[in-house]
């Protein structure tokens, strides 16, 4: 009779790297209940949120929506989230010492995990001092899970308050096709204007998408 190697005697002698994806979640788990084991409840999770053999569709679960599977108390939720909320700041922070806010690319690249994840459509604005380094990130709004309402008002007022010297706006766009829509346009005509008029000017407008990216500098609207 073959033995069953429990994940945890796979991770000894093999590393984390040689664990499956619901192995790996089930030993975050933990325990399970008298009918199911831990796997079999990372099993199910994993297949209700598992996005075409990617673990991304976990990213967004709530304590509360993980709780609805039976075995997961509030304890193991936050353990879970506490996780993806680590691995989404290790891989920004990674990236921010190669961050070039001159560079569309390297913006793009910097806020893809934060954003391309989000189910709702949501606005962060960065305001630049004078060498062009971050003095403040805003979250403007998080709106409605297709469209969030900007406020070019608001921008200038954030702008003006932290006297920025340029500014970056972002967001993300939940179909995961980052290509702007006839709103998105306007917004940026209006932006663009008015940084004129302000003289802060608008480095870039940027939309972030399912690991891909538009910006509004690249393609000629700035």
């Amino acid at each position: 009779m073959n033995q069953i190697i429990t994940p945890y005697e796979k991770y000894q002698s093999l590393g984390p790297e040689s664990l499956t994806d619901v192995e790996l979640l089930s030993i975050l788990i933990r325990n399970g209940t008298s009918k199911k084991d831990a796997l079999a409840i990372a099993d199910e999770l994993l297949g209700k949120y598992d996005r075409d053999g990617r673990i991304i569709g976990l990213f967004n679960l709530t304590a509360d929506e993980l709780m609805e599977y039976e075995g997961i108390g509030r304890v193991k939720a936050m353990c879970i989230g506490s996780l993806f909320e680590l691995s989404k700041r290790i891989s920004k922070q990674k990236k921010q010492e190669a961050l070039s806010l001159s560079s569309p690319s390297s913006i793009a690249d910097y806020y893809m995990e934060q954003l391309r994840h989000l189910m709702q459509e949501t606005t962060y604005l960065l305001i630049l001092d004078v060498k062009c380094n971050i003095l403040k990130e805003i979250k403007m709004t998080s709106g409605t899970i297709n469209s969030s309402l900007v406020s070019v008002r608001d921008i200038f007022v954030y702008a003006l308050l932290y006297k920025a010297s340029g500014i970056v706006l972002l967001h993300n766009h939940p179909s995961g096709d980052s290509t702007p829509s006839r709103s998105d346009i306007s917004l940026t005509a209006k932006l663009k204007e008015a940084s004129e008029f302000m003289d802060i000017p608008l480095i870039d407008h940027i939309i972030i998408g399912d690991m891909n990216y538009f910006s509004f500098k690249s393609k000629g609207y700035i």
